[in-house]
């Protein structure tokens, strides 16, 4: 059984800094494309940062420049570190990669920026 493990949220200040890990666990062969989304409350869940093929990474336009996604093939483990963080980024965030041809979805971890 396949499973993403997000963990690193919480509470934070404006300005402040989180790091993000996404662990994969079970039987994996592959993993390709692995991403992070947000979903704030009242809102659709959007895209945040993803790895594509050849490691070219992409951002919302709202991330760039303050987010950086990375991943540790050995550890099956994707990172989201956010920088200067705002209180617009509250939501959950949630990690998906297609492990062995098929997409998965971690259940999420809530990261809260308020003074």
């Amino acid at each position: 059984q396949v499973q993403l493990v997000e963990s690193g949220g919480g509470l934070v200040q404006p300005g402040g800094s989180l790091r993000l890990s996404c662990a994969a666990s079970g039987r994996i062969v592959s993993i390709n494309t692995p991403g992070w989304y947000r979903q704030a409350p009242g809102k659709e869940r959007e895209l945040v940062a993803s790895i594509r093929s050849g490691d070219d990474t992409n951002y919302a336009d709202s991330v760039k420049g303050r987010f950086t996604i990375s991943r540790d093939s050995a550890k099956n483990t994707v990172y989201l570190q956010m920088n200067s963080l705002k209180p617009e980024d509250t939501a959950v965030y949630y990690c998906k990669a297609f492990v062995n041809g098929w997409p998965y979805w971690g259940k999420g971890t809530l990261v809260t920026v308020s003074s």
